[in-house]
């Protein structure tokens, strides 16, 4: 598997950008060779790939494990920079020209490759593999699922307990233990919990506010399993009944949210998607509430393409994971906020296959 996405991508420089390539973004890094430890990087070149890590790999899942048919090699020097090493092997190999991840290094770190060897021309391997990963195989698609069900069975778990008087702080760190408990790597990224006058909001660091009788509260948290990393959000009303208001907002959102994923299908215009929520929500009067961008892929990292927002180009693919996370904020009276991963799918295939499954109806708690 990942000698065949070694390949595509050799394929796709050729024409372009012939001779080494250097990876060192640690998703890309994942992505082809099957992990290392942090600091790793990957040299394509002519005759041998070659994986350069800062020490031996530890083999565990966490960081992922090192394809087999792949040369590991460990610097001497444990403060030494694998990409610079690299740029080495790749001068010493006879290369004229080394494609690395502009976008990735930092202008010291260019220039630190650059300057291994006078006859070496870096040349820029832009997007190349973030396009590449953007429609993922069975094997990812097997991992999202996991790492679903570990954020579905985490999140039932806590509407199971005793939420009044706790802390948005204590119901995140409970919510990220449980995440491991489950099976999973860790968070895939920093739970949010908010409640009352928080809640709704696309981004809340948890605080010190306890839960309060007749409270929104909206959970977005996610799982990292095997590295491939979901998310899901969902919003509950505590304690009571909702109010007439709440009911009403909620139900707008589900609206919104529901219109998105039914959008999902293969040859769809990445901006058709948002924009079939955002009519909904906008012309109830939300419009200036809401966030720049409704959703956007999933997979080695938490933000990937495609970008399902007003300006996004392109089209969705089949085999596509993405979030859609409709949300409306009132200030100063919270909110509701609505997220699922998905799966694009052909309509013979079933349509969008929803990996998040907790329900989505509005409990109160």
């Amino acid at each position: 598997m990942y000698a065949d996405r070694r390949e595509r991508l050799r394929n796709r420089c050729a024409a372009s950008t012939p001779g080494a390539v250097l990876v060192s973004r640690p998703a890309n890094v994942r992505y082809l060779a099957g992990g290392g430890p942090p600091g790793t990087v990957l040299l394509l070149g002519a005759e041998e790939d070659v994986l350069l890590c800062p020490r031996p790999p530890a083999g565990d899942l966490a960081e992922g494990r090192p394809d087999e048919a792949l040369r590991v090699a460990v610097l001497p020097q444990a403060d030494g920079d694998a990409a610079v090493a690299a740029a080495g092997l790749a001068a010493g190999a006879g290369a004229e020209v080394l494609a690395v991840e502009e976008h990735h290094l930092s202008v010291a770190r260019y220039r630190a490759v650059g300057s291994v060897a006078d006859g070496l021309r870096l040349a820029d391997l832009g997007t190349a593999i973030e396009q590449e990963r953007i429609v993922k195989d069975d094997e990812e698609i097997t991992c999202l699922r996991i790492a679903a069900e570990i954020a579905d069975q985490a999140l039932g778990e806590l509407l199971e307990s005793i939420l009044v008087g706790r802390t948005e702080r204590h119901l995140a760190l409970e919510l990220e233990r449980r995440l491991v408990d489950h099976g999973a790597d860790g968070p895939a990224f920093p739970t949010s919990v908010a409640t009352g006058p928080h809640s709704g909001r696309a981004v809340h660091r948890p605080s010190d506010r306890r839960v309060e009788e007749g409270d929104f509260l909206s959970v977005c948290l996610g799982a990292n399993y095997r590295g491939y990393r979901c998310e899901i959000g969902r919003t509950f009303v505590i304690g009571t009944a909702p109010a007439d208001w709440q009911i009403e907002l909620y139900d707008l959102v589900f609206a919104a949210q529901r219109a998105a994923r039914e959008a999902l299908a293969p040859g769809t215009a990445c901006r058709d998607v948002d924009r079939v929520a955002r009519q909904i929500l906008d012309g109830a009067g939300y419009g200036d509430g809401l966030a720049p961008s409704l959703g956007h892929g999933v997979g080695l990292e938490i933000q990937e393409d495609p970008q399902l927002s007003p300006s996004a180009m392109g089209k969705l693919d089949a085999c596509v994971p993405v979030t859609v996370e409709p949300g409306v904020h009132l200030p100063g009276r919270g909110g509701v906020r609505i997220d699922d991963t998905l799966v694009v799918r052909q309509e013979a295939d079933g349509g969008p296959e929803l990996l998040t499954i907790t329900t989505k109806e509005l409990l109160a708690l």
